[in-house]
């Protein structure tokens, strides 16, 4: 729950700490291919947040027990790298990493077709190189380039996006010092073909109306971030 109180202005005149408007989001980068040794690859970046991801799979899942005869499964791995934040992390992953790779694996799998892939597993590996939050959306966004590069079937790519509420105004795409200071954070992931949402959560307490409003522009910011990652991925024809 947020609760933290923040003795610097978040937003004035329209106008947030590093110049962006209300519904603007930070500068974007995607890769697609990066890694030779995966079998798919993505590099995402929004703002001074990156992330890498690299995919390995579809192949015969162990031990046995785990296998589900029907349809295959994906396993996702979290990580912020020690280096990503100022204070450096003990290596490995943490609670909220285990807690993070969960939820990528259902926002990820409804969009994948697994029953292609019975006895067998996806194995999804995100790792932050820099964190400057929104860790969770520009991981699933590397994620989501590097299982098309690795060419396994999808409806569509997923892209995540958050929105907040700085200074008691809803907007898009939190910053550091907009995610420690401000009110709410609400990342969602989506397929922007479609519209279905796969991953919905919310840190901080809002009323329905002001929910409507930053749910509107999240969606609108996913639809911005696949058209940057579908750029990144035609860049590898």
């Amino acid at each position: 729950m947020k609760t933290m109180k923040y003795d610097k202005e978040l937003l004035k005149d329209g106008k947030r700490i590093d110049g962006r408007g209300i519904d603007d989001l930070r500068d974007m980068e995607a890769k697609a291919g990066i890694l030779k040794r995966a079998d798919g690859s993505g590099y995402f970046r929004m703002g001074k947040t990156e992330a890498i991801a690299a995919v390995f799979g579809p192949r015969e899942l162990h031990p046995q027990h785990k296998q589900k005869p029907q349809r295959g499964i994906l396993q996702c791995r979290y990580n912020l790298t020690p280096f990503s934040v100022d204070d450096r992390k003990r290596p490995g992953p943490s609670r909220r990493g285990k807690e993070i790779g969960k939820v990528s694996e259902g926002a990820l799998s409804s969009s994948i077709f697994l029953e292609e892939f019975p006895t067998a597993t996806i194995d999804l590996y995100m790792e932050v190189i820099s964190a400057d939050a929104g860790t969770r959306c520009v991981a699933l966004n590397a994620g989501s380039i590097a299982l098309a590069d690795a060419g396994v079937p999808m409806k569509g790519l997923i892209s995540a996006c958050a929105a907040g509420k700085i200074d008691d105004t809803p907007v898009l795409d939190l910053k550091g010092e907009e995610d420690m200071g401000g009110q709410v954070d609400l990342p969602i992931a989506m397929n922007a073909d479609t519209g279905e949402i796969t991953l919905l959560q919310m840190d901080g307490m809002t009323d329905i109306d002001e929910m409507d409003e930053m749910l509107e522009l999240a969606m609108k910011g996913c639809e911005k971030v696949a058209e940057k990652q579908k750029e990144a991925l035609m860049e590898t024809f």
